[in-house]
């Protein structure tokens, strides 16, 4: 927020005008500025570029972030005024939906227009403070840095040039007074007494000009080293900073895996570094705290240019194939000779805390744990790809207190020796993954992708591995929950405040609390070990189960606002007390691993009201029939709440007619029914059956039936108070005569 601070200074000096095109009142008003301040200067705006529309998707997936983090601010404890605009603005926001890439560029030129201002008003040291701050810095400013310093160099070259056509014209001068002394001796001519003095004034100016020269050079050469020590600060708190979005990409932030300007960055400042360490030999004394500077940058750039470009995937199975990719940014400067092998090595947790040289414990077993390092001319990339690895076995840590083998951490050590044309000497070189897990069977797959959940979304840049709090507050856990749902899904679509207060409310388990949960600390036990009251099974497993669902049967409807999703029964209660009867909405199980339910008003026998909620349908049966038809074939629902015709609203999902079979058999319908309380209760499955005489009559399966009345309490949704849809498990064909 360091930005803002100076900028919030500045504000009160400015004029209203200036101020209201700063910050646009229709599209970007500084209420936004202010109120999210943190979160904008903590993510990459200068990399957006208009034209460049493969970044569409990560602008999108900002601007809803934005969004999303303006709805939880507007309601906090703010002013009326303040909350009522930035939820205009939220409203006003969503017209950046078909093009984010406006949006984003549009917070881009914010943020330079108050760089701009703040470097004309403060003082040099804050400009300064300001300018290395990677959120600020883009690529193209860095290398017009490195562009700065490559000048800096030609001039130290060009100035050795002239100093070195400036000795041989001394040389020659001192030379030609030795020449003119020996007449001048013998005859004592006053022409060549001139001579020798316009000589030895010609050796005097040259004296003094390679003396100017001579310093302006050292002076230039400092400058030069301490400008790419300078340099080479920010390409590794650039390269450290695309580790870590690398590593938060697990939860869903935007990415780009886009290395080639990291490596023309790091390629150009060896290139100096070597130019460098030339030009300070060529000076023909020694400068010993420049050259080991030189030294120790050159060490820290090659031991920082090996990139595990591609992870391996962060839950690997034993005795399974994966594949991972790591890059060396210095690829072509790689000294010819014998092929460079990389290899890899499994690594616990202890090991990667105390890494300095290769472990000599093994804890894994592996298969295909080397690669050649090998350059690509047409992409201009070296990398070792690991095409088949395998982990065989895993030597697992002693275990403490209830921790299971899904939360214990590995991690792949890449480690070669590589020489560098012209470096003397090799360097051995290393680079660990981001944390794994590893499993033995399937059933462990889904809390080991829990513990790499909360590593990636919680985890500090720089800890000690693999380090990570017990408890974060709700507000974290909030948005780490909706970034990783929409990101899974693929969808535009996020979690609102009511969406995310209920899950609130179901991982602290606290189903009648309607406060703020934003500060509430909520625990790894909490989401991923205790097991949710009066259930058997976790958050995150019921969280995971949602994502699935959604993500393979039900993404359009989501992403149409179809869905209502995460939803509380006395939410529900709430929004239906007043609807007709048939209206209806759509939310995700609640008492059930990855199932969405149906929840509708229907009319009692007293002239009454309650709200019936179907059994949910999960994905094997949404697999046999999908939901656009299953709602086409519930006749007690109606209205999707709050009151669109539902065949308006789905009949884009609905299936068509089918063809007539070309086997001879009779087609079959499948149908979903719902029962009344003046019949047994059912649901049904309706399919001709041939009786005696050669008419057809239905066949019906009974389900559960019950039914809620609005002013009481709603119960569970495995109570009497649900009823079972179709099971679905049929298939009836008739040969047709």
């Amino acid at each position: 927020m360091a930005q803002w601070k100076h900028m919030s200074q500045i504000l009160q000096d400015l004029m209203g005008e200036t101020v209201a095109e700063l910050y646009p009142a229709d599209a970007f008003p500084i209420e936004v500025r202010h109120y999210i301040a943190d979160w904008i200067e903590s993510h990459r705006w200068e990399d957006f570029v208009l034209e460049n529309v493969e970044q569409s998707n990560q602008a999108l997936t900002l601007l809803e972030q934005t969004i999303s983090m303006l709805q939880t601010v507007a309601q906090q404890n703010i002013g009326v005024v303040d909350r009522m605009k930035l939820v205009q603005t939220c409203k006003t926001m969503a017209m950046f939906h078909s093009q984010p890439l406006q949006f984003a560029v549009m917070v881009r030129d914010i943020l330079r227009k108050e760089r701009v201002l703040i470097s004309s008003r403060t003082s040099p040291q804050i400009n300064n403070a300001l300018a290395p701050v990677p959120p600020y810095q883009n690529m193209d400013t860095n290398m017009q840095d490195v562009d700065h310093l490559v000048l800096k160099v030609l001039e130290v070259q060009n100035i050795r040039k002239k100093m070195h056509q400036l000795q041989e014209d001394l040389n020659w001068e001192r030379q030609n007074y030795e020449s003119l002394q020996v007449p001048y001796q013998q005859n004592g001519l006053d022409s060549a007494k001139v001579e020798i003095q316009k000589t030895q004034n010609k050796i005097q100016q040259i004296e003094f000009n390679l003396k100017t020269l001579a310093s302006t050079r050292f002076q230039l050469l400092r400058e030069s080293v301490d400008c790419l020590e300078c340099c080479q600060a920010r390409f590794l708190s650039r390269l450290k900073e695309w580790r870590w979005e690398q590593h938060k990409a697990a939860i869903g932030h935007p990415f780009s895996d886009n290395l080639n300007p990291l490596q023309t960055w790091c390629e150009q400042m060896l290139g100096i570094n070597v130019n460098l360490k030339q030009e300070l030999m060529l000076i023909g004394e020694h400068i010993a705290d420049l050259q080991e500077k030189l030294e120790k940058l050159l060490l820290v750039l090659i031991e920082s240019s090996l990139v595990v470009e591609k992870q391996p995937p962060q839950v690997i199975k034993t005795q399974s194939k994966f594949s991972t990719t790591v890059r060396f940014l210095l690829g072509e400067k790689v000294a010819p000779g014998k092929p460079v092998v990389l290899k890899a090595q499994v690594i616990n947790e202890l090991q990667a805390r105390n890494l300095g040289s290769v472990p000599s414990e093994n804890v894994g077993e592996f298969i295909n744990y080397s690669a050649i390092l090998e350059h690509n001319p047409a992409t201009k990339s070296t990398c070792a790809t690991f095409r088949n690895m395998s982990i065989k076995k895993i030597k697992r840590a002693d275990r403490k207190g209830s921790e299971s083998v899904t939360e214990e951490k590995f991690a792949l050590l890449f480690y070669t020796e590589i020489t560098i044309t012209g470096c003397d000497t090799p360097h051995r070189i290393q680079m660990i993954s981001h944390p794994v897990v590893v499993i033995v069977h399937g059933s462990q797959d889904n809390n080991a992708l829990a513990t790499i959940i909360w590593d990636a979304a919680f985890s500090e840049p720089d800890r000690v591995p693999f380090m990570v709090p017990d408890c974060v507050p709700w507000r974290m856990m909030g948005s780490t929950l909706n970034s990783k749902f929409t990101s899974e899904v693929q969808t535009k679509h996020s979690l609102d405040h009511y969406n995310q207060h209920f899950l609130a409310q179901k991982i602290f388990g606290r189903p009648d609390y309607n406060e703020d949960f934003s500060n509430m600390m909520v625990s790894w036990a909490q989401f991923n070990k205790e097991v949710l009251p009066g259930r058997s099974f976790t958050f995150w497993q019921w969280f995971e189960g949602v994502m699935e669902l959604t993500k393979k049967h039900l993404k359009t409807y989501w992403s149409d606002g179809l869905i209502y999703g995460f939803i509380g029964k006395q939410h529900l209660h709430l929004i239906l007390q007043n609807s007709c009867n048939g209206t209806f909405l759509l939310r995700f199980s609640d008492s059930e691993i990855g199932g969405i339910t149906i929840a509708y008003v229907s009319a009692t026998e007293g002239g009454g009201q309650r709200i019936q909620n179907i059994q949910p349908f999960t994905k094997r049966d949404l697999e046999i029939r999908s939901l656009g038809d299953r709602i086409r074939d519930i006749q007690e629902i109606m209205y999707l709440y709050p009151e669109k015709a539902k065949h308006d609203v789905f009949q884009k999902f609905y299936s068509g007619p089918q063809q007539p079979p070309v086997t001879g058999y009779i087609p079959v319908t499948l149908q979903t029914k719902v029962g009344t309380d003046s019949t047994p209760p059912a649901a049904s499955v309706e399919a001709p059956t041939k009786t005696p005489h050669g008419d057809f009559s239905m066949v019906q399966f009974p389900q559960q039936l019950s039914s809620l009345d609005i002013p009481k309490e709603m119960e569970s949704e495995d109570g009497n108070n649900v009823f079972n849809p179709i099971d679905n498990e049929m298939d009836f064909a008739f040969l047709s005569s």
